[in-house]
C-alpha cells in the first residue's frame, strides 16, 4: 500500500476497492466491471485484509447463488419454482411488441421464454429497451392453475377457457434494482480534489479506470484519460485507430453503465436516433456515450451517414417535421491494418474506416480529437494497477454529473487561439480541453502552466484531424498550423504533431530510366500522385502491357494511347535510336489507391522519352499535364491549390506545369506559391521532356 492508497481510502470510504479483486472475481463470471465493483465497494471498501476477505467471500457467495451462469440456467429456475422467488443478477433487456400492446422481457443468461413485464417497470428504467440493463432482479413463480374442463357434443373432455397468450409465463419480476450508485454528492468530491496534487489525482482517475500510472509514460497517462472524455463532455466526437490489442473499447464497456459498446455490423438512423414508425429516440437520447467497435467493420447507411454528419457538428437531428436534440458523445474505435508510415505516405489516417466513409472530409471535420492508438501500449499485466481506486460505478456517476458544466472557457484568461484556428478547429480544442480539465481540475483551480499543458495537448489531436483533412481537400484545409497566443507576452505557439513520414512519395534521387512522377486527379475525384513505370522489349514500336490500371475508364486508356502516338511521331526530334526496334510496357502504380488518372499523359510522354534513351528524369519532378490526341495539351482538370499542396506533401521539389497556368499559379496563396516545389512551367509537350530530362535545345 503506498501513500495514494491511503489518501483513497482517508477520503473515498465505502466508494474505492482494491482493483485486483475485481479481476479475481471476473474470473469465469462473464459481468461487467462495474457490476462487480458496485458489490465490492459495499464490503470491500478497506485495507483490512480480514474484512477484505470476509467481502470476498460474502460476494463469491452472492455470485454463486444469485448471479446466473448460462449453464446452470434450469437450475436457477427450479429454485424459482421451487421458493416461488429468487433473486438473481442478470442482465435483462426489454422490447415493445406492438402486435399485442405488451413489453416482452428477456434475460441474457436465465434461459426464460420471453414473458410479459409491467410496462411502470420499463417507463422508470428506458434503458432496458436501449440494449439491456444489469439488474439485481426479484422473480416470482405463479403456479399456473389447473384448467377446467367441460363436455363437448360427443361426450369427449376438453380443456375449458380463453386461448393463451404466447408471452403467458409463470416467472414474473417482482421488483428491479439497475446495479448502479443510487445518488452521489457531486461538491463532496470536488471539494475533495484540493487534497490531492495534480499528479495524484491523475494517478487516482487512472486507477479508478484499472491502470496502473507507474507503467505510463506522461503522454500515454493523457491518452488514456482521453478515453473517458465521451464520458464528461456533451456532445464529443472522439476517434482512436492504431493496432490490436491496446484496450481501445475496454473503458466503453466496462467502466460505465452510462456507455454502449457497438461491435460491427449494420447501424440504422431508427436505432442510433430516431425510430419514426415507433416515434422513439434512439440511442443517442438514452446514453452518455455511444462507442463504435471495430469501426471498420460497421455497415452506416448513406442516410445514417448524413443524419451523424448533422449531429456532430450540432447535437441535433430532423426526424420528420421535428429536430430533436440529444447530448451523447460518439467515440469511433478501430484496428488500422497498415504501419503509420505507409498511412502518412500514400493513404490518411482515417483509412480504417469504411470505404463509404474514410475520405469523406465533412464528417471527419467533426471529430474532436484524433487519438494515436499506436503510441498506447499493447495490454500486458504491469499496466494493470493492484492499488485502490474508485469503484467504476463512482467514477461514472462522477463524469455523468459533470456533463452539465461547461469548462470551454478555462484557459481564455492565459491564452487565446491563434488566426489559423477556424469554428470547427477551436469548438474540438474547447471541448477537449473542457472535458480534461473536468477530470483533472473540477475545482477550476488550474495555473497557466497547467492549462498549457492541456492546451497543447488538445490542439495536438484537432491538428492530426487538420492534416488528415488537408490530404483529402488540400484547398479547403491549407490552414494546419494551429496554436495559441499567451495573452500576457504576446508569443505564438504553433503545436505540432509527432507522426511524420520517413521518407516521401517522391524520393530527392533520380528515379530508375523509364520512372516518373505524375500529379492528377484519379477516378475517386482526389488528386493524388502515380509512379508511371515504362520498360521497353525487343518489337516493333507498339504499345504493349498496360498495368495498374484495373478496372480503368476508356478515356485513362485513350490517354495513354495519345502520350504514345506523339512519343511515336516525335521522339527523334530530341533522342536518337529506332523507336520501331522496341514495344513499351507500363505499369502505373498508384501510390494513394485514389484510382487511375487520365491526366498524367504528359508524364507518361517523358516515361517513354526516358526508357527509349536510356535518360532518367532529374530528382524529385512531379509532372502536371494531359495530351490529347490532335497533340494539343488540355487544361489542367484539378485545381492548381490541390496540385500544388499534393505535390508538396508529396516530397516534390520541382513541378512541371504548363505555362498557360502561370497566371493561375501567381494567384495562389503564398504558403504555396513559396513553397518547397517550385514551379518549371513548359510550353508544348517536349519542351516537358526536355526540362524533364535535362536535355540541350537543339
Amino acid at each position: 500500500m503506498d501513500d495514494l492508497d491511503k489518501k483513497t481510502l482517508e477520503y473515498f470510504p465505502g466508494k474505492c476497492v482494491r482493483k485486483d479483486l475485481t479481476d479475481l472475481m471476473k474470473k469465469g463470471i462473464n459481468v461487467p466491471t462495474y457490476v462487480l465493483e458496485y458489490l465490492l465497494g459495499q464490503s470491500c471498501s478497506t485495507d483490512d485484509q480480514a474484512v477484505i476477505d470476509a467481502g470476498v467471500a460474502k460476494i463469491r457467495k452472492i455470485l454463486s447463488e444469485n448471479y446466473v451462469r448460462p449453464d446452470q440456467s434450469e437450475f436457477i429456475k427450479s429454485k424459482i419454482r421451487e421458493n416461488g422467488f429468487y433473486t438473481i443478477i442478470d442482465k435483462i433487456t426489454v422490447r415493445l411488441d406492438e402486435k399485442v400492446d405488451k413489453y416482452i422481457a428477456a434475460f441474457t443468461n436465465l434461459h426464460i421464454d420471453p414473458f410479459v413485464i409491467d410496462e411502470n417497470i420499463v417507463t422508470h428504467n428506458e434503458k432496458l429497451l436501449l440494449g439491456g440493463v444489469w439488474c439485481i432482479v426479484k422473480i416470482q413463480y405463479n403456479k399456473p392453475e389447473e384448467e377446467e374442463e367441460e363436455e363437448d357434443l360427443w361426450g369427449q373432455q376438453k380443456k375449458k377457457g380463453q386461448k393463451k397468450s404466447k408471452y403467458d409465463s409463470p416467472f414474473q419480476i417482482e421488483s428491479l434494482k439497475p446495479i448502479q450508485m443510487p445518488n452521489l454528492d457531486l461538491q463532496a468530491i470536488i471539494d475533495t480534489r484540493k487534497n490531492f496534487t495534480k499528479d495524484e489525482w491523475v494517478s487516482l482517475l487512472l486507477r479508478s479506470a484499472g491502470y496502473e500510472p507507474a507503467a505510463l509514460t506522461e503522454k500515454q497517462k493523457f491518452h488514456y484519460l482521453l478515453r473517458l472524455v465521451p464520458f464528461i463532455q456533451k456532445n464529443y466526437n472522439l476517434v482512436e485507430l492504431g493496432p490490436r490489442g491496446t484496450g481501445k473499447s475496454h473503458i466503453y464497456s466496462e467502466v460505465s453503465p452510462y456507455s454502449i459498446l457497438m461491435s460491427g455490423g449494420s447501424t440504422s438512423s431508427a436505432n442510433l436516433f430516431y425510430n419514426m414508425s415507433r416515434r422513439t429516440v434512439g440511442l443517442v437520447g438514452h446514453w452518455d456515450t455511444v462507442a463504435f467497435d471495430e469501426v471498420g467493420k460497421s455497415d452506416f447507411t448513406d442516410d445514417t451517414i448524413q443524419i451523424l454528419k448533422n449531429y456532430m457538428a450540432n447535437g441535433s437531428f430532423a426526424r420528420g417535421a421535428d429536430s430533436i436534440n440529444a447530448d451523447a458523445s460518439f467515440a469511433f474505435e478501430g484496428n488500422t491494418k497498415r504501419t503509420v508510415q505507409q498511412m502518412l505516405r500514400s493513404y490518411t489516417l482515417f483509412d480504417p474506416f469504411p470505404e463509404t466513409m474514410n475520405s469523406d472530409s465533412a464528417l471527419f471535420d467533426r471529430v474532436h480529437y484524433y487519438l494515436p492508438g499506436w503510441e498506447t501500449p499493447k495490454l500486458r499485466s504491469s499496466l494493470f494497477t493492484t492499488h485502490f481506486g474508485l469503484i467504476s460505478d463512482c467514477l461514472s456517476e462522477f463524469c455523468h454529473e459533470m456533463r452539465k458544466y461547461d469548462f470551454t472557457g478555462i484557459f481564455d484568461k492565459y491564452y487565446s487561439l491563434n488566426k489559423n484556428v477556424n469554428k470547427r478547429d477551436e469548438d474540438g480544442i474547447r471541448r477537449t480541453m473542457s472535458g480534461l480539465a473536468k477530470l483533472i481540475y473540477p475545482d477550476q483551480e488550474i495555473s497557466k502552466e497547467e492549462a498549457k499543458e492541456l492546451l497543447d495537448y488538445a490542439i495536438e489531436g484537432r491538428r492530426r484531424v487538420k492534416e488528415q483533412l488537408k490530404k483529402m481537400v488540400p484547398s479547403e484545409f491549407a490552414d494546419v498550423n494551429l496554436g495559441y497566443v499567451d495573452n500576457e507576452s504576446g508569443q505564438e505557439t504553433i503545436v505540432e504533431v509527432p507522426e511524420k513520414p520517413n521518407s516521401t512519395l517522391i524520393p530527392e534521387i533520380s528515379p530508375d530510366v523509364g520512372h516518373v512522377y505524375a500529379i492528377g486527379e484519379g477516378e475517386e475525384g482526389f488528386v493524388s500522385v502515380y509512379c508511371l513505370q515504362n520498360s521497353k522489349v525487343t518489337g516493333t514500336g507498339k504499345l504493349g502491357n498496360l498495368e495498374g490500371l484495373g478496372s480503368s475508364s476508356a478515356k485513362i486508356k485513350t490517354s495513354i494511347k495519345s502520350a504514345f502516338d506523339f512519343f511515336a511521331a516525335h521522339c527523334n526530334e530530341i533522342l536518337l535510336g529506332h523507336q520501331s526496334d522496341y514495344d513499351y510496357n507500363l505499369f502505373m502504380d498508384d501510390l494513394q489507391d485514389r484510382g487511375a488518372s487520365d491526366d498524367v499523359s504528359v508524364a507518361e510522354l517523358i516515361g517513354l522519352c526516358s526508357i527509349f534513351g536510356d535518360k532518367p528524369v532529374l530528382p524529385s519532378i512531379a509532372v502536371v499535364g494531359r495530351i490529347v490526341a490532335s497533340e494539343s495539351l488540355m487544361p489542367v482538370s484539378a485545381e492548381l491549390t490541390e496540385i500544388v499542396t499534393t505535390a508538396i506533401g508529396a516530397g516534390a521539389k520541382t513541378l512541371l506545369i504548363p505555362d498557360k497556368c502561370k497566371e493561375q499559379f501567381d494567384k495562389l496563396p503564398d504558403a504555396l506559391k513559396n513553397g518547397s516545389a517550385k514551379p518549371v512551367f513548359y510550353s508544348n509537350p517536349l519542351d516537358a521532356v526536355k526540362k524533364a530530362l535535362g536535355l540541350e535545345q537543339k
